[in-house]
Formats: C-alpha cells, sequence, structure tokens
C-alpha cells in the first residue's frame, strides 16, 4: 500500500505524458476520455504512526483528468468506503449538466458503500487548471486530484512549457477524517492537522522524516520553463508558495488566462487553482520550495506552523550540492495575512472579446455578510450566549447558517416540484441590520459580539430567472472571528471586479471595478476584514451551490445554493436526468 504512496512522482510523469499526447491532438475532433475512480482505505505511515486514509486507485492525490477542450468526460465511481461519498468536477461550468456536478446533498445524495455511480459532461469552452474532490465530509482532504483541460489547437498565450506538473498542497490528518468531520458537526473546532503536504508529501521537515523520500522531488533542467498548476486542496489552510532562488509568472487561475504577473511567491486558498511558469535559470543545484500555511493572528494566535518542504533538483548537479547548504526560500510570517492579499489585488484577466464581457447592467444585487454567530442546543430557543457550552458556534451568510439537507438532494426537489418542507426561496439578499462589520472588538467576546451572535439554522435559497445579471459584494466581518473566505460558486465562472479592506462603501469602491480586464474566478478569495464585489449572467440552469471552501465554514454552515431557472428554449434549459443518475432513496444514500 505504501509503495502506491510513494509512487506519486512517477504518475505525476506519466500525467507529463498524457499532456504530449493531448497536445499532439491538437485540431483534432473532440474526444470521448473516460476514467475509473475506485475509492478505498488504504494504510499509510508518516510522523512514526501508521494512518488509514481514503483516496482514489491507491493514489495521493489522485489520478490526473487530463483532457483537451472540447471533450466529453466520463468517469465511473466505485465506491469501497464504509461510508457514502460524491464526487465534485470544481470549476467545470457543467453547462445544462447540473446533474453531474457532484455536490453531496445539493445536484445528488451520495454513492453509497458497494454502490457505483457514473458522472458524464463535457469541458467546452473551457481552458487551463480545474480539480476534482470529494464533496461529503471531510474526504476532499486525501481524495482529490488534477483536472488539466488543454487548447484545442495546441497554442497558450504563452510560451509552452517544457513539461507542466501539478503542485497539489494540502494537509495530513492522523484523525480519521470522518471522526474529524463527526466533531465540527458537534461544534468541536479544536482539531488541527500535523502537517502540510506537496503531492501527498509532508517534506523533511516534520518529526521521522529528514529523507529525501519524504519530499516531493521535481527534476529540472537548466534553461527550460515549468508550467506548475498550483492547486490547494487543504481543509483549513491558506498557502504561501516559493521557491528558493527562482521567480514566477503567474498566467492562468480557476481554468481562465491572466495578464502575466511576475512575482516570487504565489498566494493559494482552498479551492483556488494558480497557474505560474517557472524557468530554471539558476545556477544548476538543489533548491527548496515551501508551502506554509497562512493563519490569523486572531482569535487564537497559538495554531501550529503547517510547513511542506520540496526539492528542485537541478539535472547534473551533485548529489550532495557540493557540501552546500540547499538554499531556503524566506517565507512570510505565518500571521501575515497581507502578501496574500496584495497577490490577489495584482491579478488581471487576460481579456478576451468572447468571455470578457462584463455585463454592465445589474438587474439583482446582493450584499452578504459572511461571519460567525451561535445557536441553543437541542431544542432550546434561549440560552446563554459568548461561546458558552449551552450553545453551537455557526457560520453564517446574512445571519443565517445554511442547514444541509440529510436525506435527500435539492436539484432533485427542484426539478420534481417538491420542494415543499425542504427549503424556501427566501435568502436574504442583504443582512438583517448593518453594524460595523470589521470592528476587531467583535471578536472576543463582548458586549457587542454578544448583541450580534444570534442566530439560525434553515435552508433558505435564492431563485434568479434565466440571464439576470447578479452582482454580488462579499463582505468578510469580524464577528467572532477573523478569517478570509474562499467563496466558491458551482457552475459558474465570476468576474472579479474588485477587493478591498474594511467596509465596502457603495459610493466610492465602485469607483474601484474593473470593467477592462477583470479576473474570471470560480473561486474568489474575500480578504481577511475586507470584501470582493462579483458580477455573473445566470446562463446556466439548475442548482447551484455556493459556499466557503474552508470546510469547517462549510460544515458550520456558510453556504446556500442558487436556482437558476430554464430559459425559453430547450438549449437554455436544465435537460431531464440523465440515464446514468441515480435517485436519492429513502435512507439519503443514491439509490442502486
Amino acid at each position: 500500500m505504501e509503495k502506491s504512496l510513494f509512487s506519486m512522482v512517477a504518475s505525476l510523469f506519466c500525467a507529463v505524458a498524457v499532456a504530449a499526447m493531448a497536445a499532439a491532438t491538437a485540431g483534432s475532433e473532440a474526444a470521448m476520455v473516460e476514467h475509473t475512480f475506485v475509492v478505498h482505505e488504504m494504510n499509510a505511515t508518516h510522523l512514526c504512526n501508521t494512518t488509514k486514509i481514503y483516496v482514489v486507485n491507491g493514489q495521493l492525490p489522485g489520478p490526473t483528468v487530463d483532457v483537451v477542450e472540447g471533450d466529453t468526460v466520463v468517469v465511473h465511481v466505485r465506491n469501497k468506503l464504509p461510508h457514502g461519498l460524491t464526487i465534485h468536477w470544481h470549476g467545470v461550468r457543467q453547462m445544462r449538466s447540473c446533474w453531474a456536478d457532484g455536490a453531496g446533498f445539493v445536484t445528488e445524495c451520495p454513492i453509497p458503500p458497494g454502490g457505483e455511480h457514473t458522472y458524464r459532461f463535457n469541458v467546452t469552452g473551457q481552458v487551463g487548471t480545474l480539480w476534482w474532490h470529494a464533496h461529503v465530509t471531510c474526504l476532499r482532504s486525501t481524495i482529490n486530484g488534477a483536472f488539466i483541460i488543454r487548447p484545442r489547437d495546441g497554442k497558450y498565450p504563452f510560451p509552452t512549457p517544457a513539461k507542466d506538473v501539478p503542485i497539489i498542497i494540502g494537509e495530513w490528518w492522523e484523525l480519521d477524517l470522518i471522526e474529524l468531520d463527526r466533531r465540527m458537526m458537534d461544534g468541536n473546532f479544536d482539531d488541527n492537522p500535523l502537517s502540510a503536504t506537496i503531492n501527498g508529501k509532508l517534506g523533511d521537515l516534520s518529526n521521522c522524516s529528514g529523507t529525501v523520500e519524504e519530499s516531493f522531488v521535481l527534476d529540472v533542467k537548466h534553461g527550460e520553463s515549468y508550467l506548475l498548476r498550483v492547486i490547494n486542496t487543504a481543509l483549513f489552510s491558506e498557502y504561501y508558495f516559493k521557491v528558493a532562488g527562482h521567480t514566477f509568472t503567474v498566467v492562468g487561475a480557476d481554468g481562465n488566462y491572466l495578464t502575466q504577473y511576475k512575482t516570487d511567491m504565489v498566494t493559494v486558498a482552498p479551492g483556488e487553482a494558480i497557474d505560474v511558469l517557472m524557468v530554471a535559470d539558476a545556477p544548476p543545484a538543489h533548491y527548496h520550495m515551501i508551502a506554509l500555511a497562512n493563519q490569523p493572528p486572531e482569535p487564537d494566535p497559538q495554531i501550529p506552523v503547517f510547513t511542506s518542504r520540496g526539492l528542485i533538483r537541478y539535472a547534473g548537479a551533485a548529489t550532495d550540492n557540493n557540501g552546500l547548504p540547499v538554499p531556503m526560500p524566506i517565507m512570510p510570517n505565518q500571521h501575515n495575512t497581507m502578501p496574500s492579499y496584495y497577490f490577489h489585488a495584482n491579478l488581471t484577466g487576460l481579456a478576451h472579446p468572447e468571455r470578457h464581457r462584463v455585463p454592465m447592467h445589474v438587474d439583482e444585487r446582493l450584499f452578504v455578510t459572511l461571519g460567525l454567530g451561535s445557536i441553543c442546543r437541542g431544542r432550546n430557543t434561549t440560552c446563554k450566549r459568548r461561546r458558552s457550552p449551552e450553545t453551537i458556534v455557526v457560520a453564517t451568510m446574512n445571519n443565517v447558517s445554511f442547514a444541509h439537507p440529510k436525506t435527500t438532494a435539492l436539484l432533485e426537489r427542484y426539478y420534481d416540484g417538491t420542494s415543499k418542507g425542504v427549503y424556501t426561496e427566501d435568502f436574504p439578499v442583504r443582512p438583517p441590520r448593518p453594524f460595523n462589520y470589521t470592528n476587531r472588538a467583535l471578536i472576543p467576546p463582548g458586549p457587542l459580539e454578544e448583541e450580534l451572535e444570534p442566530t439560525f439554522k434553515a435552508t433558505k435559497l435564492k431563485r434568479f430567472k434565466y440571464n439576470t445579471s447578479v452582482e454580488i459584494v462579499f463582505q468578510s466581518t469580524t464577528l467572532m472571528q477573523s478569517d478570509s473566505n474562499p467563496m466558491h460558486l458551482h457552475g459558474y465562472d465570476v468576474f472579479l471586479l474588485a477587493q478591498g479592506l474594511g467596509n465596502f462603501n457603495p459610493k466610492t469602491d465602485t469607483r474601484k471595478f474593473n470593467y477592462h480586464n477583470p479576473q474570471l474566478r470560480n473561486t474568489v478569495q474575500v480578504p481577511r476584514g475586507g470584501w470582493a464585489a462579483v458580477r455573473f449572467l445566470t446562463d446556466n440552469p439548475g442548482m447551484w451551490y455556493l459556499h466557503c471552501h474552508f470546510e469547517f465554514h462549510i460544515i458550520m454552515g456558510m453556504a446556500t445554493a442558487f436556482i437558476v431557472e430554464d430559459g425559453p428554449t430547450p438549449e437554455t434549459s436544465l435537460p431531464p436526468p440523465p440515464p446514468e443518475f441515480r435517485r436519492c432513496g429513502a435512507n439519503g444514500l443514491s439509490q442502486p
């Protein structure tokens, strides 16, 4: 079993061979790309302990799905776990194929233990790096992999790299992921991962490590360029990524091209995928790469440091690096979140006449606050606040904590017209009361925080007509927390018009909106103590999940779903469920 884990480097370079074949198909007809995912348990030994983990096809990370724009993707999933799960194709637009989105209890019920399910969808109109992951409980920590869509003509708007390699940043948990989920559902958020990982490797900085076999190693040749597809699959943290002695040129994010931006550090939030070119132009030697978790300093400055260290190894370099120390990149302080803000603020989209058409009018505006609150335990309607044992801390959007269904799928109920008693369509378009959203006095318990803390659980959705121009301003708050919030909308790319620190001011901040070349993103990093404004057109009918990509925020209820109605024609409407779709059973799992 462990051999499969340590063969990951070889599998990555097999992916490069697949990439070469994909490039060779430039100009060819669209194809059907078929995979089989067998999801199972296996044991892996790190940090002196053997841990049961959940994987696909014996790999950590899982297999790369490598396709060409326009292809049809078919993935057969066999669930050999004792738990239900779904697979979500993160960032795939799923145009008129919402049934294949893989959002547990939103678009489908989980695949039961011993069950099978087939996902079938098209990837027309998208190019770049996306990813896939489990979308039930915390299983995405190890059940994940890259999803690469290559241009059909084989041409990039940047120099063609010699190789491209997924750099999948994650976390290593010794606690069973199902137990982790159970604890968080009960309001216990004291658990932390033991290490960061790069492509499943913990690096040589951890106890019981110290050998190159524990590190991800990228072999390079002097003068060649490499496309690093940096993906954050972590449950808990945003990450800084650097390589000593090298710089990056950012060229894409979330399956969309960006204006080239030079930097020596990449910041990637959970859910994000950042494409960077790295030229191997340093003197041939060995160089360390570092992935460092970025944690807010409040309310808990004692969060451990999560780091993984990998290696860049030049061809022809001495095995012992000529007796010299391997250079280390200089990293920001773990609690310094400003480099993340500046990195994201400096990115702009590569203007494309067909895709970069920002809706200049707005039909519906939403102002959505993101924070924490509390509900009383049990059936009590009154209880002591200020994080007392009588309450459960929950996450909210506009003071509503999303109650996830547990026995049915929202899309199925919407399509069948049987939504009564399952959800309502009154998600608030603004918070119930305005306050100073970024007042630091709201972080610790106190009278200001106590007044705003009470909230409630409900399954409230928002319905839009087809072809509606929607603007959302996400406002991070300091209510009982100080986190950033990587907000992910399924089924859509959104124009990121602007972001800023402090409270959003509609009179002055709208002047900062970028209508010329904004980024197109499926995951928007709303800065800590700040805001982000997005705009999009509801051109994809179905039921689309919106949530923060921090797993603890999802479990706590920082989520909702958007219903997009059918358009006026069959081509603008959601088709019936495909033959392979399995409806929900009475036990909340998909039927055989």
